[in-house]
């Protein structure tokens, strides 16, 4: 398939080769990942400060396996992703990196973060490693290719990194932290929908079905509005159960209604320019909340 004659890799600068991996395992994403992950962990609430090499083991744990995941994920879709002009100058597809090495430090770093949390608890271990099954196993190689509901099941690995990080500090899982991981799961169908209509063509054209693809921008709409009222109502249950202050509340509760605005008025005012507000409100919304939650 990649026939193409690569470029000698071993001779690349190092800090360009670098540059290759940073993008192999999408910063933002992993970052945002990364911090539900610290914010279930802190969302315990107890004096945690004596632990503090716990949550940087939590910390460098999800970093590997999540960055692995991706990677492993780049490696499996570089075929569609040639396809795609929004992907198409990726390390891989654009032939800047050998599969073989990118497949190798995927597989090492999904086992280094998986293993490392099962040495911080079998539990922690287990939800991670049920991260990394949803994610690769499931959304990517069984179901992203076949089906436009793949992102439930993607929704479901994004939802890990948080009751991980919480059933690490409490030793057992809780009510609030399936609040939270659901509160992920129904964020990501607005962070991702939102995405695939705004690259509708580049989806179609590599052959991968997506909900506006294959249903219609209407229904995506709808989709998108009903997930983000869920995800509202599992978010400010979680943050009031968890003790935020009132204070608090009422900026999440102001959060709130302003992303179901962002998303009704994308159903009964469609436009790219509000799809694509919706899209970059849908992150900043997530970051706020968790943040507000950790503190």
């Amino acid at each position: 398939m990649f026939q193409t004659r690569m470029p000698p890799w071993s001779s690349q600068p190092i800090l360009f080769r670098l540059r290759l991996h940073l993008t192999l395992i999408k910063s933002l994403q992993t970052g945002l990942l990364l911090i539900t992950g610290l914010v279930g962990y802190l969302s315990v609430g107890e004096e945690l400060t004596s632990r503090w090499q716990e949550l940087a083991g939590l910390a460098g744990s999800l970093f590997l396996a999540i960055s692995g995941s991706t990677m492993l994920n780049m490696w499996y879709d570089r075929d569609i992703d040639a396809r795609m002009d929004r992907t198409c100058l990726r390390p891989l597809p654009a032939n800047q990196l050998s599969p073989r090495e990118v497949l190798i430090l995927g597989a090492l770093f999904t086992a280094a973060g998986v293993g490392w949390g099962f040495l911080l608890s079998p539990l922690c271990g287990a939800i991670i490693l049920a991260g990394f099954f949803f994610d690769v196993i499931i959304y990517t190689i069984w179901l992203k290719r076949r089906s436009p509901w793949s992102i439930l099941w993607g929704g479901i690995s994004g939802a890990m990194p948080v009751l991980a990080g919480r059933a690490l500090a409490l030793g057992y899982l809780d009510g609030i932290g399936i609040l939270l991981a659901g509160a992920i799961l129904f964020w990501i169908p607005t962070h991702i929908l939102t995405f695939a209509m705004k690259y509708a063509e580049d989806y179609a054209r590599a052959g991968v079905p997506t909900v506006p693809g294959v249903y219609g921008f209407p229904i995506a709409r709808i989709v998108i509005a009903v997930s983000s009222l869920l995800a509202s109502a599992a978010m400010i249950m979680a943050a009031w159960k968890v003790g935020v202050t009132a204070g608090g509340l009422a900026v999440m509760l102001i959060l709130s209604a302003a992303l179901l605005i962002f998303a009704l008025t994308s159903v009964f005012h469609p436009s790219q320019k509000r799809n694509f507000q919706l899209f970059k409100f849908a992150s900043i919304y997530m970051l706020i909340s968790m943040v507000i939650i950790a503190l």
